[in-house]
């Protein structure tokens, strides 16, 4: 892997180092793996053959399986390049890991000068500002919050980079951390009294000086559309981008892509208008009162939605007549009204006038709602082109629009039905090397899927297989006589047919399941169960706690049971005894009735091509391998992964599915699961 990350970095217009620094056995490698995990040499010794393409073609797309050491693998030839390099992850967690962790591992043993920035959203950095105001201001929801503003201020005085992640005595849902964080919408830039000692500042400042930068996903696409993290100054000099965990980029790309405008920000305008203009034009406007008005009309937005709960819906679900449009309009004449009063005292304050902007963006967001054929959804993709003039990628022009109701918000969105043709054009000009590589991107070794989401060309490919023994190490369990997922007792078959699994392994087991719904039903069935059995299992149940929590909890009981959903699926590593089955309830497949997914799917058989085939067998044939890989590890973890869909033996597509996964041995009996456990504990025993 390492020689065509390389050979990737090279199309970009300079030479690498003699090819021989790759070869295996050679004193790099070697120190990295008497250093850290075992096995991560292999992705620098990939064989020749393996390399689909020229190295002429400057983009990588890398599958690479547990345990090969893929971030060894690139993180060589980005340190021995001598250029800008970009590294950008899923996940903060992996982030922290490559800063603090395997960035420092690799430095040391190619002793080379690599200084290295670990860039985050600004949200994740204490605003001077909004610290100092919302301490003047003194009123707090809570004598918590309160207690948490003092451990906030004692921080900002001795914190050198101002990130919250290193002040853990406040949680990270704490809502001060709102009050004290800036947003693209309110920053007041270089006219804020605090900016020569902006630690969002002084993060852009490192960062354009270091030669790698660490950063994730958000960020990096944040900064493609919004111009706003500081990538604007780093994205010209770097030769090359890194997208690890690469798996999450067609979601990510589709959320920044998008056009969305929430209610939560038009009530943190009004709360800083109102804020803004008493401080510095309390005498000129009733500020209080049209603070109060917007307030009043952004939560109408949600009422107009009675009880309905948690909702996603397209506009043309919602029909001419929803009472959602009626309060847009009202919504449009508050903000209207505070809107001009902002712009006759902008001059007063600089903050004002930030206010003003703020206020001029959101009717712009919200006129393409309130105007008349705002109800056609950009025709929901309902002209979508054939096939023959846009292909796979999609095209620019098709998007549809959507709303999301939450508990207490609601989210208008306009969404993309393919980020391809906009991120080539982004990809565009400035010749670089682009890495994608994941454990997860192909379907059987095919990258058709994944490169058509991102517009990429899937010639120069590769497909790294771990080196762990699935066929010692791991078991696939497929049970008999289940009902299909869309029957009313699927649920209770699975915590039926799971039961005897869970019991024969004695703890450390995932149930991932593909709805919040299933998630409390059989946690409700395991509770009763272990109550009326009078098992010493721990159960961890999602929403009982943070994810980082669940997680941390789970590995040091050791024999805990947990039961989550699609958070759980990926981006988790257990490894040892505290993890030995996975049980996954169904295959996930997307809902058809999601309005994103089905306008795509109604756009693709617009265009003559299967929706099934083209996109929903393969998405949910890399979801299954994300979930199906936090079974195994390291190469000393041995487990079992139940998935409780016949589909995947029944079905003419199942073949397709289990082939991508792991190599375990099948069985579809639960004796041979009881087996080996039991071989599992003589072994440990032994």
């Amino acid at each position: 892997m390492a020689r065509a990350v390389a050979a990737a970095m090279e199309a970009s217009g300079k030479l690498m180092p003699e090819p021989e620094i790759f070869e295996t056995r050679k004193r790099p490698a070697r120190r990295m793996q008497d250093g850290a995990a075992a096995g991560r040499d292999d992705a620098c010794a990939a064989p020749p053959g393996d390399e689909s393409a020229d190295s002429g073609d400057n983009t990588l797309i890398v599958e690479a399986g547990t345990g090969t050491g893929k971030t060894y693998a690139y993180l060589v030839p980005a340190m021995l390049w001598g250029g800008k390099v970009i590294v950008s992850t899923g996940t903060k967690h992996l982030q922290d890991q490559l800063f603090q962790r395997d960035i420092p591992t690799v430095r040391d043993a190619l002793a080379v000068p690599v200084t290295v920035a670990m860039l985050k959203g600004r949200a994740n950095y204490l605003c001077h500002y909004y610290l100092q105001r919302t301490a003047d201001n003194g009123r707090l929801p809570s004598r918590q919050d309160t207690a948490y503003l003092q451990d906030i201020l004692r921080f900002a005085k001795i914190t050198r980079s101002g990130d919250k992640a290193e002040l853990a005595s406040v949680p990270e849902t704490s809502p001060v951390w709102s009050m004290v964080t800036s947003t693209r919408d309110n920053c007041l830039g270089q006219e804020c009294p605090h900016y020569k000692d902006c630690f969002v500042m002084q993060a852009r400042r490192e960062a354009q000086q270091a030669d790698i930068v660490v950063v994730n996903h958000h960020l990096f696409f944040a900064d493609i559309m919004l111009r706003d993290t500081g990538m604007a100054e780093l994205l010209p000099s770097a030769n090359t981008i890194i997208f690890d965990e690469a798996h999450q980029l067609p979601e990510t790309a589709t959320l920044f892509f998008g056009e969305t405008l929430s209610t939560t920000q038009l009530l943190e305008l009004a709360r800083d208008a109102v804020a803004e203009g008493l401080a510095h034009a309390r005498d000129a406007v009733e500020w209080v009162k049209l603070g109060g008005a917007l307030e009043r009309a952004a939560r109408d937005v949600r009422l107009a939605f009675a009880d309905d709960g948690i909702v996603r819906m397209s506009l043309a679900q919602l029909g001419d007549g929803h009472p959602l449009f009626g309060a847009l309009d009202a919504l449009d004449a508050a903000l209207d009204a505070l809107s001009t009063a902002l712009a006759g005292q902008a001059e007063r304050a600089e903050s004002i006038a930030a206010c003003q902007r703020r206020a001029r963006e959101l009717q712009d967001l919200l006129a393409g709602w309130v105007a008349p054929g705002a109800q056609d959804g950009a025709a929901d993709a309902a002209d979508a082109k054939p096939a023959a003039q846009t292909g796979e990628h999609g095209d620019p022009a098709e998007k549809v629009r959507w709303v999301e109701v939450f508990a207490h918000t609601v989210q208008l969105h306009e969404t993309p039905l393919s980020v391809a043709p906009i991120f080539a054009k982004q990809r565009a000009g400035v010749p670089r090397a682009w890495i994608f590589t994941s454990a997860t991107l192909s379907v059987r070794g095919d990258f058709t899927h994944y490169a058509a989401q991102m517009g990429l060309s899937s010639r120069r490919s590769m497909t790294l297989p771990s080196p762990f023994d699935y066929q010692a190490q791991g078991l696939l369990y497929v049970p008999r006589n289940l009902p299909q997922p869309s029957s009313p007792a699927f649920t209770d078959a699975v915590f039926d047919a799971a039961l005897p699994a869970i019991e024969a392994s004695g703890g450390g087991v995932f149930v991932l399941c593909t709805t919040l719904r299933a998630v409390d039903r059989i946690a409700m069935k395991l509770r009763d169960t272990i109550d009326a059995r009078g098992w010493s299992t721990p159960l961890l149940v999602q929403g009982d706690a943070s994810r980082t929590e669940l997680l941390d909890r789970f590995r040091a009981y050791g024999n805990a049971i947990l039961v989550g959903s699609q958070s759980f699926w990926e981006g988790v590593d257990v490894r040892g005894d505290a993890l030995s089955l996975v049980v996954i309830d169904k295959l996930p497949f997307a809902p058809p009735d999601d309005p994103v997914l089905a306008a795509r799917l109604d756009a693709l058989t617009k265009k003559g091509l299967s929706p099934f085939a083209v996109h929903q067998l393969p998405q949910a044939v890399i979801t299954l391998k994300q979930g199906a890989g936090r079974l195994i590890r390291a190469e000393t973890d041995r487990g079992v992964l139940m998935i409780c869909d016949t589909r995947l033996v029944d079905k003419p597509y199942g073949r397709r599915i289990w082939q991508s996964l792991p190599p375990f041995k099948r069985t579809r009996e639960i004796d041979v699961v009881r087996e080996f456990f039991a071989e599992r504990r003589e072994a440990e025993q032994a």
